[in-house]
């Protein structure tokens, strides 16, 4: 996984999934996205599974209107919100709440990483951020 910052866009993996994102007229990207590390029961979450329902639960809050950091990576996040204009169903906003708790719970390849680096303090701050933005 190439990180750069803990924040939800600061990794390739995150900013790759957007790309998929941006051809999509609904949120069934997003909602598998989620089913996918919800799918992995006790099994360890892949890291990179991890990365994407992290944007994925972006792209739900921003569909809510709880807009977190914008920058240059979120941009086409940002840009998709206002042209798709899609109401988030209270299941798709459980599941975003559910995959994020998931994400922070062992066995996760991604807390792993994050918890060997100097900045995991940070990267749980930023889940937790944006767990608090999606409302169910």
């Amino acid at each position: 996984m190439g990180a750069w910052s803990h924040e939800s866009f600061g990794n390739d993996t995150a900013c790759d999934w957007l790309y998929g994102l941006e051809e999509e007229d609904d949120p069934g990207l997003i909602e598998d996205t989620l089913d996918t590390v919800l799918s992995a029961g006790d099994e360890e979450v892949d890291a990179g599974d991890a990365s994407e329902a992290i944007a994925a639960a972006e792209a739900v809050a921003r569909l809510q209107g709880h807009f977190g950091l914008r920058d240059v990576y979120s941009e086409s996040l940002d840009e998709w919100v206002s042209k798709a204009k899609l109401k988030v169903s209270k299941a798709l906003a459980e599941k975003a709440v559910k995959a994020l708790d998931r994400i922070v719970t062992a066995p996760s390849e991604l807390k792993e990483l994050w918890e060997d680096s100097n900045n995991y303090k940070d990267w749980l701050a930023a889940v937790k951020e944006l767990r608090g933005r999606i409302k169910v």
